[in-house]
């Protein structure tokens, strides 16, 4: 068991180490300072000044006009994925002549790529042309991750001003200096690592390889380097290939499988100390930090801990004694040998943690306990979460524990300086309600009309898992499965694309909102009477919040799952 611990620590402290230095260069990308890339990148960036418009690049917009930008935006690039997936069959690098996409299956497709989900009802290598996995799946990696973490910074912006929100920056500038500054030049570097690990890059299609029995196979190939660095860096999810990270030409040896793993962590958690930078309050982004951490490492442990155990009816009651032996070394069932137990576990928690969507197992095939942990982690969706959205969402939170404690203490309710009033309340009641009405009513429809059930993989309660996880995926903007449901189905398609949009442009919306108002007001000075926000003592109130308002929330419909399932394994039934 000592190596299991070692590389859960060493995971860790890579984490944190990578995120404290990613923070600091993210914080000067974001207040305009000078960064070593500007020489090289900077007539890049005006080339595309230029070709959107120098004027639209340089006013300074308010909630409102940064928000209309923003959709507006979302919506060109979502029709021009739309229309290049349903006419694949007429457009250049489509070696395999591929048909075009059925219109709802693409329908789904380009709204789970446009807003950093990218939930998959298809299987990439059997569906999609080089020209169609490189600009219609690649391209809105780039824009999707941009434009979750621009609005973010967008809200931090409205918590430093007081001139009544004029200015919280330039959505276009904001969009163009982030991927070229931190997306494209990591990507670049990070593509060329994993095509040294093996990872293919390549415009052909397809080779014919000999194998061992002295046969012939086919394997699919592609441009997959660059797609499979995005998508862990974008924390987008995806992947070229239908596996995902367990092929071994998207994620060949036990060093990518640490990258890819730190890839995903990298941005999402150096959000938090980029914060701390630009409001100049190490302590409360540390406290941030700190909450967010620990809540990761439980959600880690038990996603991993009970994957080691095994199955408890074959490893106690040795009901079977070829399978009671397997058992005895961990539930290896859904797992990717070359990982293991240790980082197929870490590998998933890190998934869901930050809302990444990237799997290297299959989470259908986890024990009850281990589901569960997954599940969790995107309904709260603040467990450090994607670029911007996890972020966002835990300053939900705070702003309604804050309003809460302030009350009961018969403090003013303030963060940073800022008043949380009735308004702000409101608005953020409003974008956390989103979430678990999008999972909840969707999941429950689903289990009791014929067209939702016949798409079950499993039955009993493990199918209804299979239907919560679907719907939170979604909704958080994960794009992982369970993969036991078949969700290339008129419902499924159009359903989840529902899901994904009003999970997270109301929410957007709402959040954005909130920026207006707090910007609009002034910064008032600490006193007595003020509610200090970056204690330990608040962290435990900001994590009690969580963990109160998510038990209320979602823990009847995990006791309906993966809860009804633990319980229901140890008493010898299994689905």
């Amino acid at each position: 068991m000592s190596h299991l611990w070692l590389q859960i620590i060493i995971t860790l402290i890579a984490t944190l180490a990578l995120s404290l230095v990613v923070g600091r260069y993210l914080a000067r990308v974001v207040t305009d300072q000078k960064t070593v890339l500007d020489r090289v990148l900077d007539p890049f960036d005006n080339l595309l000044y230029r070709l959107i418009g120098k004027q639209a690049c340089s006013q300074a917009m308010n909630w409102k006009s940064y928000t209309f930008h923003m959709l507006a935006t979302n919506l060109v690039m979502a029709l021009l994925i739309y229309l290049v997936l349903i006419f694949q069959n007429v457009l250049p690098l489509n070696p395999q002549h591929f048909a075009g996409m059925e219109p709802m299956q693409a329908f789904n497709t380009a709204i789970s790529f446009i807003t950093n989900t990218n939930w998959q009802s298809y299987g990439g290598e059997s569906t999609l042309s080089n020209f169609s996995q490189m600009a219609a799946i690649t391209f809105p990696m780039f824009t999707s991750a941009a434009t979750g973490f621009v609005v973010a910074i967008a809200f931090i912006r409205a918590l430093l001003v007081s001139d009544g929100g004029a200015n919280l920056g330039n959505f276009y500038r904001d969009l163009i200096r982030f991927t070229t500054r931190v997306l494209l030049p990591v990507v670049v570097l990070l593509s060329l690592f994993l095509i040294w690990q093996g990872v293919p890059q390549t415009l052909d299609a397809s080779v014919v390889t000999d194998t061992l029995q002295g046969g012939h196979q086919t394997l699919t190939l592609g441009p997959v380097a660059a797609q499979e660095a995005i998508e862990n860096l974008g924390t987008n999810g995806g992947g070229f290939f239908n596996v995902n990270a367990a092929h071994p030409f998207q994620n060949p040896s036990a060093l990518s499988n640490f990258v890819l793993m730190l890839l995903m962590a990298s941005l999402p958690a150096a959000l938090v100390v980029m914060f701390g930078h630009m409001i100049r309050n190490h302590r409360q982004s540390t406290l941030i930090y700190g909450v967010m951490a620990l809540m990761l490492v439980g959600f880690l442990l038990l996603c991993v801990i009970p994957e080691q155990a095994g199955t408890p009816l074959l490893t106690k009651l040795g009901i079977d004694t070829h399978a009671s032996a397997l058992q005895a070394g961990g539930n290896m069932e859904g797992k990717e040998v070359r990982f293991g137990i240790a980082q197929s576990g870490l590998y998933a928690a890190y998934t869901t943690a930050f809302t990444t969507g990237s799997i290297n197992s299959m989470h259908d095939s986890f024990t009850p306990l281990g589901g569960l942990s997954t599940l969790v982690q995107m309904m709260l969706q603040c467990v450090f979460g994607g670029k911007g959205v996890g972020f966002l969402n835990f300053l939900i939170y705070g702003l309604i524990g804050i309003f809460v404690a302030g009350l009961m203490v018969g403090r003013a309710p303030e963060f940073l300086g800022k008043k949380i009033e009735k308004r702000e309340i409101i608005l953020v009641s409003l974008a956390m309600l989103i979430h678990p009405l999008v999972i909840l009513a969707p999941s429950a429809w689903s289990m009791v009309v014929p067209y939702g059930v016949a798409a079950l993989g499993n039955a009993g309660v493990h199918g209804y898992s299979e239907v919560l996880y679907a719907f939170t995926s979604a909704a958080a903007n994960n794009g992982s499965a369970f993969g036991g449901l078949n969700a290339n189905t008129p419902w499924y398609n159009l359903a989840i694309a529902c899901v994904i949009m009003i999970g997270r442009y109301p929410s957007i919306i709402f959040l954005m909102a909130v920026a207006g108002s707090l910007a609009a007001k002034p910064t008032l000075e600490p006193n007595i009477g003020t509610l200090r926000t970056d204690t330990p003592l608040f962290g435990i109130w900001w994590l009690a919040t969580i963990v109160i308002v998510g038990a209320l929330t979602f823990l009847p419909a995990l006791v309906l799952g993966p809860i009804a399932e633990f319980f229901a394994m140890n008493k010898h039934l299994l689905f």
